[in-house]
């Protein structure tokens, strides 16, 4: 195995980007997609409406990090469509996942400092990301683009 490759002792999971830059999965949070849908369906209203909320808690969870959503796939099955618009189904967890890795900006200390990035995202079951079994979207993320650096936490 590579040295890179190896997980962290303090890290929850390892994963190299298709860039080859590794990130370290610091905190997960799993949610039920739906589990809290007392009334009404599954449909593009309330997808969105869901997909804002993660978006905003996540925010609100680590101010400074920048976050970003993994479009979800939506599915389309063939059920009665009701007052909402047509029956919309997301992947049945909702996942909210801040990484770390070293820092962006060169000049910054290596020691001090470490490029942060929180995502969103949705997949078919509760499992940690890690090498091929990560949801596609996560190792292609634009981490130059999308993560910002910080002061590492003392």
């Amino acid at each position: 195995m590579r040295q890179h490759a190896k997980t962290p002792a303090l890290a929850l999971a390892r994963l190299v980007l298709a860039s080859g830059r590794p990130v370290d999965l610091a905190e997960l949070r799993f949610t039920s997609t739906y589990g809290d849908l007392l009334e009404g369906y599954p449909c593009k209203p309330v997808n969105d409406r869901r997909i804002r909320g993660l978006l905003r808690a996540a925010e609100r969870a680590r101010p400074g990090t920048p976050v970003h959503l993994l479009p979800p796939r939506r599915a389309y099955p063939d059920q009665y469509a009701g007052g909402l618009g047509p029956v919309e189904v997301l992947p049945a967890v909702a996942c909210v996942g801040t990484f770390h890795s070293t820092a962006l900006d060169p000049a910054h200390d290596p020691v001090a400092y470490r490029s942060r990035l929180t995502v969103v995202w949705f997949q078919a079951t509760p499992r940690l990301p890690s090498g091929c079994d990560a949801e596609p979207g996560l190792r292609d993320l634009d981490w130059a683009g999308l993560a910002r650096d910080a002061r590492a936490l003392a």
